[in-house]
Protein backbone atom coordinates (compact mmCIF):
# COMPACT_ATOMS: atom_id res chain seq x y z
CA UNK A 1 0.00 0.00 0.00
CA UNK A 2 1.57 3.49 -0.37
CA UNK A 3 1.51 5.79 1.54
CA UNK A 4 1.01 9.69 1.01
CA UNK A 5 3.85 11.56 1.51
CA UNK A 6 3.31 15.02 0.82
CA UNK A 7 -0.11 16.26 0.19
CA UNK A 8 -0.77 19.80 -2.03
CA UNK A 9 -4.61 21.43 -2.44
CA UNK A 10 -5.12 24.52 -3.87
CA UNK A 11 -2.01 26.28 -4.17
CA UNK A 12 -1.50 29.50 -5.52
CA UNK A 13 1.58 31.84 -5.58
CA UNK A 14 1.35 35.61 -6.46
CA UNK A 15 4.06 37.97 -7.11
CA UNK A 16 1.99 41.50 -6.42
CA UNK A 17 -0.67 41.21 -9.52
CA UNK A 18 1.49 38.26 -11.37
CA UNK A 19 0.04 34.54 -10.02
CA UNK A 20 3.20 32.03 -10.74
CA UNK A 21 0.67 29.12 -9.40
CA UNK A 22 -2.60 28.79 -10.25
CA UNK A 23 -4.71 26.13 -7.63
CA UNK A 24 -2.69 22.83 -7.56
CA UNK A 25 -3.68 19.76 -6.11
CA UNK A 26 -0.86 17.34 -6.72
CA UNK A 27 -0.08 14.62 -4.11
CA UNK A 28 3.25 13.26 -4.03
CA UNK A 29 3.91 9.09 -3.51
CA UNK A 30 6.11 7.95 -0.36
CA UNK A 31 9.41 6.63 -2.60
CA UNK A 32 8.61 7.77 -5.92
CA UNK A 33 9.91 9.89 -8.54
CA UNK A 34 7.79 12.52 -9.69
CA UNK A 35 8.58 15.23 -12.81
CA UNK A 36 7.27 18.33 -12.90
CA UNK A 37 7.43 18.95 -16.93
CA UNK A 38 6.99 22.21 -18.86
CA UNK A 39 8.82 25.23 -20.54
CA UNK A 40 10.39 28.61 -18.61
CA UNK A 41 7.69 30.90 -16.99
CA UNK A 42 5.33 27.59 -16.20
CA UNK A 43 5.46 27.40 -12.25
CA UNK A 44 7.46 24.40 -11.94
CA UNK A 45 10.17 25.96 -10.27
CA UNK A 46 7.69 28.13 -8.06
CA UNK A 47 6.23 24.75 -6.98
CA UNK A 48 9.38 23.19 -6.05
CA UNK A 49 10.56 26.04 -4.08
CA UNK A 50 7.46 26.74 -2.52
CA UNK A 51 7.30 23.17 -1.45
CA UNK A 52 10.69 23.26 0.33
CA UNK A 53 9.91 26.95 1.87
CA UNK A 54 12.16 28.72 -0.33
CA UNK A 55 10.32 31.22 -1.69
CA UNK A 56 11.19 35.24 -1.65
CA UNK A 57 9.57 36.99 1.12
CA UNK A 58 6.89 38.94 -1.32
CA UNK A 59 5.32 35.88 -2.54
CA UNK A 60 1.78 36.03 -1.43
CA UNK A 61 1.02 32.04 -0.57
CA UNK A 62 -2.74 30.20 -0.81
CA UNK A 63 -3.66 26.53 -0.44
CA UNK A 64 -2.09 23.97 1.98
CA UNK A 65 0.55 21.60 1.84
CA UNK A 66 0.44 19.05 4.19
CA UNK A 67 3.40 16.55 5.11
CA UNK A 68 1.77 13.28 6.09
CA UNK A 69 4.81 10.91 6.50
CA UNK A 70 7.05 14.03 8.15
CA UNK A 71 4.33 14.81 10.68
CA UNK A 72 5.56 18.75 10.33
CA UNK A 73 7.35 21.03 7.84
CA UNK A 74 10.14 19.70 6.48
CA UNK A 75 13.48 21.47 7.74
CA UNK A 76 15.64 22.52 5.00
CA UNK A 77 18.93 20.34 4.76
CA UNK A 78 17.48 17.30 7.13
CA UNK A 79 14.05 16.66 6.15
CA UNK A 80 14.94 17.44 1.97
CA UNK A 81 17.88 18.36 0.00
CA UNK A 82 17.78 21.08 -2.84
CA UNK A 83 20.02 20.43 -5.36
CA UNK A 84 19.65 23.79 -7.87
CA UNK A 85 20.00 24.56 -11.45
CA UNK A 86 23.72 26.13 -11.06
CA UNK A 87 25.96 24.27 -9.20
CA UNK A 88 28.28 27.18 -9.74
CA UNK A 89 25.97 29.42 -7.43
CA UNK A 90 24.91 27.20 -5.01
CA UNK A 91 28.19 26.24 -3.87
CA UNK A 92 30.25 28.59 -1.94
CA UNK A 93 33.82 29.28 -3.54
CA UNK A 94 35.84 30.29 -0.64
CA UNK A 95 35.34 26.93 1.18
CA UNK A 96 36.74 23.79 0.70
CA UNK A 97 34.70 20.87 -1.15
CA UNK A 98 35.28 18.84 1.91
CA UNK A 99 33.79 21.46 4.22
CA UNK A 100 30.76 22.06 2.26
CA UNK A 101 29.83 18.75 1.98
CA UNK A 102 30.85 17.81 5.83
CA UNK A 103 28.19 20.89 6.93
CA UNK A 104 25.15 19.27 6.81
CA UNK A 105 26.16 15.84 7.95
CA UNK A 106 27.75 17.98 11.06
CA UNK A 107 24.43 20.25 11.36
CA UNK A 108 21.91 17.89 10.91
CA UNK A 109 22.96 14.24 12.29
CA UNK A 110 25.31 15.83 15.00
CA UNK A 111 28.00 14.73 13.94
CA UNK A 112 31.93 15.90 15.07
CA UNK A 113 33.69 17.09 12.05
CA UNK A 114 36.19 13.92 11.99
CA UNK A 115 33.27 11.76 11.50
CA UNK A 116 31.41 15.18 8.94
CA UNK A 117 34.84 14.93 6.88
CA UNK A 118 34.54 11.29 7.11
CA UNK A 119 31.12 10.87 5.19
CA UNK A 120 31.77 13.74 3.21
CA UNK A 121 34.72 11.53 0.99
CA UNK A 122 32.05 8.36 1.45
CA UNK A 123 29.69 10.53 -0.40
CA UNK A 124 32.10 11.78 -3.00
CA UNK A 125 33.20 8.47 -3.98
CA UNK A 126 29.52 7.34 -3.69
CA UNK A 127 28.34 10.11 -6.35
CA UNK A 128 31.52 8.79 -8.67
CA UNK A 129 33.61 11.41 -8.15
CA UNK A 130 37.61 10.40 -9.13
CA UNK A 131 39.83 10.48 -5.81
CA UNK A 132 37.61 11.53 -3.62
CA UNK A 133 40.15 12.60 -1.10
CA UNK A 134 42.09 15.22 -3.31
CA UNK A 135 38.50 16.47 -4.43
CA UNK A 136 37.62 17.00 -0.47
CA UNK A 137 40.69 19.60 -0.65
CA UNK A 138 39.53 21.52 -3.50
CA UNK A 139 37.36 24.74 -4.50
CA UNK A 140 34.42 24.56 -6.78
CA UNK A 141 36.16 26.58 -9.48
CA UNK A 142 38.41 23.68 -9.81
CA UNK A 143 36.02 21.43 -11.04
CA UNK A 144 34.19 20.90 -14.15
CA UNK A 145 30.53 21.77 -14.24
CA UNK A 146 29.61 18.05 -13.75
CA UNK A 147 31.83 17.16 -11.07
CA UNK A 148 30.07 20.67 -9.01
CA UNK A 149 26.43 18.76 -9.97
CA UNK A 150 27.37 15.55 -8.27
CA UNK A 151 29.08 17.52 -5.27
CA UNK A 152 26.00 19.72 -5.04
CA UNK A 153 24.23 16.52 -4.90
CA UNK A 154 26.23 14.77 -2.24
CA UNK A 155 26.05 17.98 0.03
CA UNK A 156 21.81 17.52 -0.30
CA UNK A 157 21.78 14.21 0.83
CA UNK A 158 24.70 14.05 3.30
CA UNK A 159 21.78 14.44 6.45
CA UNK A 160 19.97 11.39 4.42
CA UNK A 161 17.01 13.62 3.64
CA UNK A 162 13.72 12.12 2.76
CA UNK A 163 12.74 14.30 0.11
CA UNK A 164 15.64 14.95 -2.70
CA UNK A 165 14.11 17.78 -4.88
CA UNK A 166 16.23 18.61 -8.14
CA UNK A 167 15.73 21.76 -9.75
CA UNK A 168 16.54 21.59 -13.65
CA UNK A 169 19.52 19.96 -12.13
CA UNK A 170 20.70 18.61 -15.43
CA UNK A 171 20.09 21.89 -17.70
CA UNK A 172 23.31 23.56 -17.55
CA UNK A 173 25.34 20.16 -18.53
CA UNK A 174 26.02 18.49 -22.16
CA UNK A 175 24.00 15.79 -22.96
CA UNK A 176 25.99 12.73 -21.86
CA UNK A 177 26.63 14.07 -18.84
CA UNK A 178 22.63 14.97 -18.28
CA UNK A 179 22.25 11.42 -18.88
CA UNK A 180 25.35 9.88 -15.99
CA UNK A 181 23.10 12.85 -13.62
CA UNK A 182 19.82 11.13 -14.27
CA UNK A 183 21.60 8.03 -13.15
CA UNK A 184 22.96 8.74 -10.26
CA UNK A 185 19.91 10.50 -9.15
CA UNK A 186 18.17 7.32 -9.71
CA UNK A 187 20.58 5.00 -7.90
CA UNK A 188 20.49 7.32 -4.87
CA UNK A 189 17.17 7.87 -5.10
CA UNK A 190 16.44 3.64 -5.15
CA UNK A 191 19.56 2.49 -2.71
CA UNK A 192 18.38 5.45 0.27
CA UNK A 193 14.71 4.64 -0.29
CA UNK A 194 14.72 8.77 -0.47
CA UNK A 195 11.27 10.26 -2.39
CA UNK A 196 12.62 12.31 -5.59
CA UNK A 197 10.70 15.65 -7.32
CA UNK A 198 12.99 15.99 -11.17
CA UNK A 199 12.28 19.25 -12.66
CA UNK A 200 12.93 19.87 -15.99
CA UNK A 201 11.55 21.30 -19.40
CA UNK A 202 13.30 18.07 -21.22
CA UNK A 203 10.02 15.47 -20.96
CA UNK A 204 12.53 12.50 -22.94
CA UNK A 205 15.03 13.07 -20.11
CA UNK A 206 12.51 12.71 -17.45
CA UNK A 207 11.12 9.89 -19.39
CA UNK A 208 13.62 6.91 -18.90
CA UNK A 209 13.22 7.02 -14.98
CA UNK A 210 10.35 8.73 -13.14
CA UNK A 211 7.05 7.00 -12.06
CA UNK A 212 5.03 9.84 -12.45
CA UNK A 213 4.91 12.74 -14.95
CA UNK A 214 2.97 16.08 -14.04
CA UNK A 215 2.66 18.59 -16.57
CA UNK A 216 2.36 22.86 -16.15
CA UNK A 217 1.84 25.40 -18.23
CA UNK A 218 1.02 28.83 -17.10
CA UNK A 219 1.14 28.24 -13.38
CA UNK A 220 -1.73 25.43 -14.03
CA UNK A 221 -1.04 21.88 -13.60
CA UNK A 222 -2.42 20.46 -17.13
CA UNK A 223 -2.35 16.65 -16.13
CA UNK A 224 -0.89 14.12 -13.76
CA UNK A 225 -0.56 10.26 -14.30
CA UNK A 226 1.52 7.64 -14.47
CA UNK A 227 4.54 8.07 -16.79
CA UNK A 228 3.79 5.74 -19.56
CA UNK A 229 0.21 6.05 -19.48
CA UNK A 230 0.72 10.67 -19.89
CA UNK A 231 3.58 9.82 -22.40
CA UNK A 232 2.28 6.86 -24.82
CA UNK A 233 -1.97 8.61 -24.46
CA UNK A 234 -2.09 12.31 -23.09
CA UNK A 235 -4.85 13.97 -22.62
CA UNK A 236 -3.92 17.87 -23.21
CA UNK A 237 -3.33 18.77 -26.04
CA UNK A 238 0.38 20.67 -24.85
CA UNK A 239 1.43 17.54 -23.42
CA UNK A 240 0.97 15.88 -26.65
CA UNK A 241 2.52 18.68 -28.64
CA UNK A 242 5.87 18.89 -26.05
CA UNK A 243 6.04 14.71 -26.83
CA UNK A 244 6.00 15.78 -30.11
CA UNK A 245 8.53 18.26 -30.22
CA UNK A 246 11.24 15.80 -28.75
CA UNK A 247 12.95 12.60 -30.06
CA UNK A 248 11.75 9.55 -30.07
CA UNK A 249 10.56 8.88 -26.21
CA UNK A 250 10.79 5.20 -26.74
CA UNK A 251 14.63 4.94 -27.35
CA UNK A 252 16.29 7.95 -25.22
CA UNK A 253 19.48 6.11 -25.86
CA UNK A 254 22.31 7.49 -23.41
CA UNK A 255 19.16 7.35 -20.49
CA UNK A 256 18.72 3.98 -21.00
CA UNK A 257 21.78 2.81 -21.05
CA UNK A 258 22.56 4.64 -17.89
CA UNK A 259 19.62 4.11 -16.03
CA UNK A 260 19.24 0.31 -16.93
Amino acid sequence: MTALFCCVKGLSVHYEREAALISIDLDLIEGERLAIIGESGSGKSTFARALAGLLPVQARIEGNIIWPALGHAPLPGHDFGFVFQDPGTSLNPVLTIGEQVAEGARRHLGLGWRQAYARAEELLERVSLPQPTNIMRAFPHQLSGGQRQRVAIAAAIAARPALLIADEATSALDVVVQAEIVGLLDSLVREEGMTLLFITHDIALASGFVDRVAVFRGGALLEAGPARSVLSSPADSYTAALIASHRDLSTPPLIAEVVS
